[in-house]
């Protein structure tokens, strides 16, 4: 279970940094530059942990779904950024991947 934990972990850390980035506005401000750096720093820390572990194609499927489905729903709610029904679709292609991978897959069993 600890390498669910850790690819919690990065997860998280990369969707906060991934958020950040677009506040950064290209390197120029400083804060959301150094949340970019060190999120993506943890988020790549962990996901090394979730490798010994997990297989490293489930894992980054794993990792770039939940990613892609958090950072989608934080930008429409942070910037407004409204998904049309083809992306919205294909979104949902993605977490039905996630969820199979999850649930039926031996590939991610340790």
């Amino acid at each position: 279970m600890p390498a669910y934990l850790f690819l919690a972990i990065a997860v998280v850390c990369e969707v906060v940094a991934t958020t950040a980035l677009k506040a950064s506005e290209g390197f120029t401000r400083l804060v959301p530059s150094l949340v970019v750096v060190i999120g993506y720093s943890i988020a790549f820390y962990f996901l090394s942990l979730t490798l010994k572990t997990i297989p490293t194609g489930v894992a980054y499927a794993l990792w770039s779904g939940f990613g892609i489905i958090l950072v989608s729903l934080i930008s429409f709610l942070l910037y407004r950024q409204a998904l049309d029904l083809p992306a919205v679709i294909g979104i949902g292609l993605i977490l039905a991947g996630v969820l199979v991978i999850n649930l039926f897959s031996q590939s991610s069993a340790h």
